[in-house]
């Protein structure tokens, strides 16, 4: 009887430790080699603009900015702001987004309230709100949708895949990092409360939207500073 409860015992451990790994592994929490385009014999792109006149062009800005956002590891919280700006230790996804665009000069809130008076027939919105409009998902999918070059939702196309993308998944949305897992995949800098922002969870998600913003495919007059 004591040999069937220690065996017992160790395949629950068994099984235990194999959950355990597995969500460590699904959160990236084992760390992983990660790679770059180089790698895969992909080119980067950068952008013909550098809006904000500083050493890195708008997409690599973008990606630079998300990455700040992610290793600033706000607290998950998507409460409503008057103002509409959270403080730097909150957000939720579409903050990580606002917060890239800042880091390449652009004011994307501004942006987005702008395109709405202009285009509301393009946004489902009941009653206008500029203190939370450009932090829901639905609006920066038609925002991006009219001024931003649309590109493939195959992860797998690796070649269309670069840093400062922009990827909209169910209610969620996330700038593409310039690190690639061991298969070329894309990494996304992100909030979704996970332990690590920047991570190899492109996969993880049926993506809905992937999206490059070209400002120089944009009347300078619809760009605003930040």
């Amino acid at each position: 009887m004591k040999k069937i409860i220690k065996r017992f015992l160790l395949l629950s451990l068994m099984i235990l430790c194999g959950i355990g790994l597995y969500y460590a592994n699904y959160f990236n929490l084992i760390p992983k080699k990660s790679y770059v385009d180089a790698d895969f014999d992909v080119t980067f792109t950068p952008s013909t603009v550098n809006y904000d006149n500083d050493i890195h062009d708008d997409y690599m800005d973008i990606m630079l900015g998300a990455r700040k956002d992610a290793e600033n590891h706000p607290k998950y919280d998507g409460s409503y702001v008057a103002g509409g700006y959270p403080n730097d230790d909150v957000g939720v996804c579409t903050d990580v987004v606002w917060r890239a665009f800042k880091e390449a000069g652009y004011n994307l809130k501004e942006m987005v309230d702008a395109d709405i008076q202009r285009n509301r027939e393009n946004y489902n919105i009941d009653i206008v709100d500029s203190n939370i409009d450009f932090r829901r998902v639905p609006n920066l999918i038609a925002y991006f949708e009219t001024h931003a070059v649309k590109l493939t939702n195959d992860p797998y196309a690796l070649d269309e895949w670069q840093a400062g993308d922009i990827v909209f998944f169910h209610d969620h949305v996330a700038v593409v990092s310039d690190k690639r897992n061991r298969k070329g995949i894309s990494y996304i800098i992100h909030n979704s409360g996970q332990p690590i922002r920047e991570e190899d969870a492109l996969l993880h998600y049926e993506v809905l939207g992937h999206y490059r913003f070209d400002a120089s495919k944009i009347n300078s007059d619809l760009l605003i500073p930040w």
